[in-house]
């Protein structure tokens, strides 16, 4: 699996219409073991912020759900903690309303660029 190309495949996704969380998730279907569909279904109500924009970003949200669907045991706390960490560091925030900026702030990090960045911080987290 190229982490890479997983990235680009998750903006892709939300481009498309996926929210955040399900272009996350999606892009990273092969290392979590379930179809797509499910995985969208799983995701849907974590987009905008878990759809309140005070909630964690979606896209986090998805590559934590990655992990966890991936590690299935104790890895799973370190794994998400590096996760959150990456993120924080690449996009400049963790929740929704920080990133975007809302209201009358500037804006920390594009939808789009927190998707990739998700996907990257789960595969340094990950060793990919």
């Amino acid at each position: 699996m190229d982490i890479n190309e997983c990235a680009k495949r998750a903006v892709e996704l939300k481009r498309r219409g996926y929210n955040c969380c399900q272009a996350v998730a999606v892009a990273l279907s092969e290392v979590t073991g379930l179809g797509e569909d499910t995985l969208m279904q799983l995701a849907s109500g974590f987009g905008a912020g878990m759809g309140t924009m005070e909630g964690s970003c979606g896209a986090l949200v998805g590559a934590v759900m990655a992990a966890g669907l991936s590690c299935r045991g104790a890895g799973t706390m370190r794994m998400s903690r590096q996760i959150i960490s990456s993120f924080k560091d690449k996009c400049g925030a963790v929740t929704c309303m920080d990133l975007k900026g809302y209201p009358g702030g500037r804006v920390l990090c594009p939808c789009d660029q927190c998707v990739k960045n998700a996907v990257l911080a789960f595969g340094e987290a990950a060793g990919l």
